[in-house]
């Protein structure tokens, strides 16, 4: 038997009938996976670290959230990382999506 071979512009003709999103020649996606061992570059706050301590060293946030819940939860939002507090230290911080689009876990609610 024969093979059949996909020419480019059967597999785009297809592609485009079938209304598949197609992504342009030289396109490549970064993952959220990648982007999280790359973080090692990006500077985070130490865990324990005072809110003081934090701006710092990192300036003010470019956004504060909280408190919220007992304990009471901030959230200092900055370029590249969000930063977590239990009352005034560090518990956690975590990269940021590069946008929107990016996938990646879903948010526990």
């Amino acid at each position: 038997m024969k093979s059949a071979r996909k020419s480019p512009q059967l597999v785009l003709m297809v592609a485009l009938f079938a209304g598949l999103p197609i992504a342009p020649v030289g396109h490549a996606d970064t993952l959220l996976i990648e982007r999280a061992q790359d973080a090692r570059a990006i500077a985070h706050p130490r865990r324990g670290a005072l809110m003081s301590q934090v701006e710092a060293e990192f300036g003010p946030p470019l956004h504060r959230v909280g408190p919220v819940g007992d304990p009471p939860i901030t959230r200092w939002v900055y370029a590249d990382i969000t930063v977590y507090f239990e009352g005034d230290h560090v518990i956690s911080s975590v990269l940021n999506k590069a946008s929107g689009l990016e996938l990646g876990p879903k948010p526990v609610r």
